[in-house]
């Protein structure tokens, strides 16, 4: 039985009679009222779980009644009966001020049909997502077992959907099962790449990576005339950029690719790789100085995107006029500046853009208590990015580029994971800090949890001197010293950092958008 309560709202409730006795034998109590004042009394003193309202009644309407109940109850679900399919109801519908809509005359079964899609439509639909699921759960675990780069592309696709899809119905049980299945594809995922990596670097037939994205898709707009406006979301992952990819659809006409990060997966090689167009280890050859004042603060070497640029640029014989723009957004005063004085960037060929608000989110996370609470998992770290970017100057920036003959690619230098395991790392007092990847003298770990590369060159990576390896962490791993190494473990767990090996870090939208 239903046990639902419905109020009914008719002035003519008399001839409804065989409508309500047919409801109640189906366990709904419908409570009939004549006008709209009377309903609104009601619904202040009692609880109703739906109304049911005429349109056309003698007094208050049934639309101005529909505007008081939302104010007192702006849960209420409400059909609206009418004896004409209006265009504002439809307009209504669409903007949830009613549930649903039916045309006079109504027999009981459209009632009795328009109260279950109500009541019933979360459960016949989470019933529905867990057998698309199930279905999915096992093409997915068949493709994994030997993907190649782009069928890795295509799963880490398929489970960000089904994540995105899944923050709407959290109560879910399918939830861990997503989880612990993103777990079993990156430890395959990483057996893959370990295998496959360091051909990339010397082969034609590999996917796009960090080196391939501007010379790939920004420099052929350029050369055809067109001005270019290339964004780096620094730290954002694929199921973080979908739900922002739903917002430009109004103002753009989008086309998502993909290409994967170099390793290590963080800001000094992937961002310096994308810029210059180069590996790290090339990047140590061309621009010596730049990377040795890196060396003992690595945010440092990440302040020369625009030499790298244009570097690139001039690689490639691409001469610009008026020379290119380089913007990195750092803080909410820089942001404003910039969205303040965007018109003075419609002109210029190529205006390059980065916005570290994701990477600053993520650094700051594992120390802050307040930001641990409010990002717990994954589907939190989506709901704060999607929310940053709906009041960030960078939505405004793309509103108002929209309405220029402009070219967008956006992109992210690498994305994040959230790590669970911790992996012991024996090293000097020299190395790196990194928690997915590290480089030192003799550097030891496990290497189920880690690559451990010796040969820099193998790998494309600075030669840092004599005996300096380096450390890549798999799957969810993360580096913690012998020394207090529980402290650190339960400080760091289901933190998240980049660095290492796994879907979300490595593989990345590149989207390009021109107005609509």
């Amino acid at each position: 039985m239903s046990g639902k309560r419905i109020l009914w709202v008719d002035d003519e409730i008399e001839l409804l009679k065989s409508h309500i006795i047919y409801l109640g034998n189906r366990g709904y109590e419908v409570i009939p009222v004549t006008n709209g004042d009377d309903a609104i009394e009601l619904v202040k003193r009692e609880n109703f779980d739906a109304v049911l309202l005429d349109e056309m009644m003698v007094g208050r309407d049934g639309l101005s009644t529909l505007v008081e109940l939302k104010e007192i109850r702006p849960d209420l679900p409400a059909v609206m009966i009418t004896k004409n399919e209006e265009e504002r109801l439809m307009e209504m519908a669409i903007g949830s001020k009613i549930d649903d809509y039916l045309t006079k005359p109504v027999n009981p079964s459209q009632i009795l049909s328009a109260l279950k899609k109500i009541f019933d439509s979360k459960k016949l639909s989470e019933a529905k997502l867990t057998q698309d699921y199930i279905s999915e759960f096992n093409r997915i675990n068949q493709l994994a077992l030997e993907a190649d780069w782009k069928q890795w592309i295509d799963i880490h696709l398929r489970l960000s959907n089904w994540e995105v899809e899944l923050d709407s119905h959290p109560d879910m049980g399918i939830l861990q099962s997503l989880e612990n299945q993103r777990d079993s594809c990156n430890i395959e995922f990483n057996k893959y790449v370990e295998e496959d990596y360091t051909h990339w670097l010397s082969s034609d037939d590999r996917p796009a990576l960090s080196t391939d994205v501007v010379n790939k898709y920004v420099f052929p707009h350029l050369s055809a005339g067109r001005n270019v406006l290339f964004i780096v979301i620094d730290c954002l992952r694929l199921d973080q950029w979908l739900p922002i990819e739903e917002l430009l659809k109004e103002y753009y006409l989008i086309n998502r690719n993909y290409y994967y990060s170099i390793l290590p997966t963080a800001t000094p090689y992937a961002r310096n790789a994308l810029f210059s167009g180069l590996f790290p280890s090339d990047i140590q050859k061309h621009f010596t100085e730049i990377w040795q004042r890196g060396e003992d603060d690595e945010s440092s070497s990440n302040r020369f995107e625009r030499q790298l640029m244009d570097f690139q640029l001039e690689r490639y014989g691409l001469k610009l006029k008026p020379k290119p723009k380089y913007v990195k957004v750092l803080d909410p005063e820089e942001a404003a500046n910039v969205e303040r004085k965007v018109s003075s960037y419609f002109n210029l060929p190529l205006v390059s853009m980065v916005f570290n608000f994701i990477d600053i989110l993520a650094h700051s996370r594992s120390s802050s208590e307040v930001l641990k609470e409010m990002v717990p998992n994954e589907a939190a770290y989506r709901s704060v990015v999607k929310s940053w970017f709906e009041h960030s100057a960078l939505y405004s920036i793309l509103r108002t580029f929209a309405k220029q003959d402009t070219v967008i690619i956006i992109t992210s230098d690498h994305g994040s994971v959230r790590v669970k395991r911790g992996a012991k790392v024996i090293s000097d007092k020299e190395a790196s800090t990194n928690l997915r990847y590290k480089y030192g003298r003799n550097l030891k770990c496990d290497p189920k949890q880690a690559v451990i590369i010796n040969d820099s060159s193998l790998f494309k990576l600075p030669d840092r001197g004599l005996n300096t390896n380096y450390l890549i962490a798999k799957e969810n791993y993360y580096f913690v010293y012998p020394t207090n190494y529980h402290k650190y473990l339960a400080l760091f767990r289901d933190s998240f950092f980049h660095g290492g090996i796994s879907m979300e870090e490595m593989i990345l939208p590149i989207v390009t958008m021109t107005a609509k």
